[in-house]
């Protein structure tokens, strides 16, 4: 049963995406990240800006996330890559957090070799933290060379790069052709991934292994983003279409009405 049809959950934050075609997202809701590598450190070749050529709204109730072949000043001496892809990559970070509900979004991703769509949670930092201290959760990544295979992953000290992980193949089909929803529900001793209400992959933290932590009871803030090429998806190649777009119909963040609500952060 979606979390909108459900008595269990209440709708706490969402963005659904109004407005006209080319309009920002809600400045209020979402903050660029901008530039390129090495700040990402996964050898991606995407340049993120704050140009409506990258994120805007399409004015049919989507957010649309572009990626395209252009070089613009200060990306003729990148780190990796052809030095002239450019995308977008939003965030929370700034303007909303939460702990504990469900984190859903409704997206169509792009097809194509390279091609790497993630919705993700990132978790508050406190002074002296690195990532992973303070936790990741990969609601949906999806790389080009398998767009029929959504996975989701944890990560946090003790499983850093590999993560915890698990996939869900859709079946007769790809997730390029057409929306699917991906969602996690996050309580104080489990996360549960799901896409189109099917659970995936559970993780309990009484089933971690010695060493491995545990610190998802903090808030966490989302990101929106697609990245073209790195370490995962690999390159994109002569047959990958540029520009490619990822459409967002919403995002939607609901609290169970016993677990702790999410919590804004000014």
């Amino acid at each position: 049963m979606p979390a909108s049809e459900s008595p269990r959950w209440r709708l706490a934050w969402s963005d659904e995406f109004l407005g006209a075609a080319g309009a920002a997202p809600d400045t209020a809701a979402w903050v660029f990240d901008r530039g390129g590598e090495p700040q990402w450190g996964n050898e991606e070749w995407q340049y993120y800006t704050d140009r409506p050529e990258n994120v805007a709204l399409d004015g049919q109730g989507h957010l649309a996330i572009t990626a395209r072949r252009e070089q613009l000043p200060g990306m003729a001496d990148c780190q990796v890559g052809s030095c002239d892809i450019t995308s977008g990559r939003i965030t929370t970070q700034d303007t909303f957090t939460a702990t504990y509900g469900r984190f859903e979004a409704r997206i169509k991703i792009p097809s194509g070799q390279g091609m790497w769509p993630a919705f993700w949670m990132l978790g508050t930092e406190t002074s002296g933290q690195q990532w992973p201290d303070s936790g990741e959760i990969d609601v949906m990544e999806i790389v080009g060379d398998q767009p029929d295979v959504v996975h989701g992953t944890l990560h946090a000290r003790g499983y850093p790069e590999e993560g915890i992980t698990g996939d869900h193949r859709l079946t007769g089909g790809s997730y390029a052709d057409d929306f699917h929803t991906y969602a996690v529900d996050w309580s104080p001793d489990e996360i549960v991934w799901l896409v189109d209400g099917t659970e995936y992959l559970s993780v309990a933290k009484d089933r971690l292994e010695p060493g491995q932590q545990w610190p998802f009871d903090h808030p966490f803030y989302l990101l929106l983003n697609l990245a073209v090429g790195g370490t995962w998806p690999g390159p994109p190649d002569s047959g990958t279409p540029l520009p490619a777009r990822m459409l967002v119909d919403y995002v939607r963040v609901y609290a169970l009405d016993q677990a702790t609500g999410p919590t804004t952060t000014p």
